[in-house]
C-alpha cells in the first residue's frame, strides 16, 4: 500500500504530517515537563538487559529514542521510525544540536515495518501508543506487527496517558485535559483539531485494566504496568 493510500485510510497520519514549531514547547507546558521525567523512567527499562537492537516506535521528534540512546552501551544499535518526514526532520536537527550519534531514524508504517521477524529486542513508544489503540481499527494489526518483530522474550515498554483510579484525580484530570491542554493547545499552536483529538483521546483513553487484557489478548505473554501521578499516565513493560 503506497504512502498516501496509508495517509487516506488513517486521518491521524495527515495530523502529524503538519508539525507546528511549537510542538515540543507544548509537550514540556502542558505536562509540565512530567512528559520528560517519564520518558527517562521508560528509557531505562527499555535498555534493561543491554539488548541488541532496540526500536523507538512512532517516534516523533526523536525524545524517547535519544534518551535511549544516552543510557545503552555502544554495543545498542539504536532504531527511531515514524511516518512523519517533518517529524524526522525534528529529530535528526536535535540529535545533532545535542552531539547524539548513531541513532537511525527511518520513515516507515508502524503497520509494516521494515525489520525481518524477530529482529528487535525491545521496542518503545512514548505518548503515541494512544494513537495506535484508540478506537482504531488497525489496532490489532498494529499490535501483531510489534510482536512480529520482537525477538522471543522480547520487551515493550510503553509510557502512555491512562485514567486516575480516584475519582476526585480522574476529574481534576479532565477538566485539564478539557480546559486547559485543548483551548491552549489548539490557539498556541494553530492546530485545534490535534489538541482536540489529544484532549478527547486522553480523556476517553483505556483504563488500565482493560488496555493489559487487550495487550494479553494480542499474545503477548507477560503485561505489567504502574500508575504515574495517580494514574493519570502508566508505564508498561510486556514480553513477548
Amino acid at each position: 500500500m503506497s504512502k498516501a493510500a496509508n495517509s487516506e485510510a488513517r486521518p491521524l497520519q495527515k495530523m502529524f504530517l503538519a508539525v507546528p514549531p511549537s510542538y515540543d514547547f507544548l509537550n514540556r507546558l502542558l505536562t509540565l515537563r512530567m512528559d520528560e521525567y517519564w520518558r527517562r523512567r521508560a528509557a531505562r527499562l527499555i535498555v534493561k538487559g543491554n539488548p541488541s537492537k532496540v526500536l523507538d516506535l512512532c517516534t516523533g521528534t526523536g525524545d524517547l529514542a535519544l534518551h535511549i540512546r544516552k543510557r545503552s552501551g555502544r554495543q545498542t544499535e539504536v532504531l527511531a521510525l515514524d511516518y512523519s518526514a517533518p517529524m524526522l526532520d525534528i529529530a535528526k536537527e536535535k540529535a545533532s544540536k545535542k552531539r547524539i550519534k548513531d541513532v537511525q531514524f527511518i520513515q516507515g508504517d508502524a503497520a509494516e515495518m521494515p525489520f525481518e521477524d524477530g529482529s528487535l529486542d525491545a521496542i518503545g513508544i512514548a505518548f503515541a501508543f494512544r494513537n495506535l489503540t484508540f478506537k482504531n481499527p488497525d489496532r490489532d494489526r498494529f499490535l501483531a506487527e510489534i510482536l512480529r518483530v520482537l525477538s522471543p522474550g522480547g520487551r515493550f515498554v510503553a509510557v502512555e496517558t491512562s485514567q486516575p483510579t480516584n475519582a476526585v484525580m480522574r476529574f481534576v484530570f479532565r477538566a485539564y485535559m478539557r480546559l486547559i491542554t485543548k483551548p491552549i493547545g489548539g490557539l498556541l499552536s494553530g492546530h485545534r483539531g490535534a489538541y482536540h483529538y489529544l484532549a478527547h483521546s486522553a480523556i476517553n483513553y483505556y483504563q488500565a485494566p482493560e488496555l493489559k487484557q487487550i495487550l494479553l489478548t494480542a499474545g503477548f505473554s507477560e503485561v505489567n504496568y504502574q500508575h504515574l501521578l495517580g494514574g493519570v499516565a502508566a508505564l508498561w513493560e510486556c514480553r513477548k
